[in-house]
């Protein structure tokens, strides 16, 4: 290839900005020559190699953008210490169709065992298969909302929670909201209802959210947004943290209830 012809084709590369592909194109001309690839081979290597590194690079900047406090995978995930869990459902709700028919998913179950990761882990999914995701704590978003609020700025910052496809709010529960933080929940709840999928994780079950937002009839309303088309799992094992202390001797065969509820776990 005469240097006219590369230096040529190299600019077009770089304005069709495959940059990939111009970084590795004396490489990929080796191999192709070596191993005496056709026209049609070549072109499909080329195609191929671009593709998966932009693939990538979206979803690293998908991951960044989500906010996701660790890496967790579904992988990772011992579903054999939660028998109680619908592996299968989870296996389902990976794929991100429940996202493309803006369907929510609630995950009950006490401190500890595996709520956040497994709310983690779907949501990394659905950044692989091209959603937009931003995960966030319960405490954190009604702060936010709260702040906004204050300084005259709330329908900016629900539109802002409202834009991502799938939007995971993680320990919801934990800490009641004062009535008014159940008002701007709400908000946000109505905002996103038919438009884009919810994820929460709770420790409390349903017949307890009238406490949790300091309002029967708040919850009720919040509920039948969240609920009306949605998935939901639970989780009743034993909290992964008190296992392992268990295993290394620092606690006996059975841990006292006041030491249950003051451990934390992986949620």
């Amino acid at each position: 290839m005469s240097e006219l012809i590369h230096a040529r084709v190299q600019e077009h590369l770089r304005r069709l900005r495959l940059t990939h592909v111009q970084g590795r194109l004396d490489a990929l001309l080796s191999e192709a020559a070596r191993r005496e690839w056709s026209f049609l081979d070549f072109l499909d290597r080329v195609l191929q190699e671009e593709v998966t590194a932009k693939q990538g690079k979206r979803i690293a900047m998908g991951l960044q953008i989500a906010h996701f406090p660790s890496v967790k995978t579904l992988d990772a995930f011992d579903f054999k210490c939660q028998p109680s869990l619908d592996a299968r459902l989870v296996r389902e709700l990976a794929t991100g169709r429940f996202i493309a028919n803006g369907e929510n998913v609630l995950v009950f179950g006490p401190p500890g065992v595996g709520k956040t990761h497994l709310a983690i882990a779907l949501g990394r999914a659905a950044v692989e298969q091209g959603h937009s995701v931003l995960f966030t704590t319960a405490t954190s978003l009604l702060a936010a909302l709260a702040k906004a609020e204050n300084e005259g700025q709330l329908a900016e910052r629900v539109a802002f929670f409202s834009k991502p496809k799938l939007l995971v709010i993680d320990e919801l529960g934990y800490l009641p909201f004062e009535k008014r933080s159940a008002h701007l929940f709400f908000q946000l709840v109505a905002r996103r209802y038919e438009r884009g999928s919810l994820l929460i994780t709770t420790n409390q079950m349903v017949s307890q959210w009238g406490s949790v937002f300091g309002d029967d009839v708040m919850a009720a309303a919040i509920l039948d947004r969240l609920l009306h088309h949605s998935h939901t799992l639970m989780i009743n094992g034993e909290s992964y943290r008190l296992r392992q202390k268990k295993k290394s001797g620092l606690l006996g065969s059975a841990a006292h209830p006041s030491t249950r509820a003051q451990e934390g776990g992986q949620d």
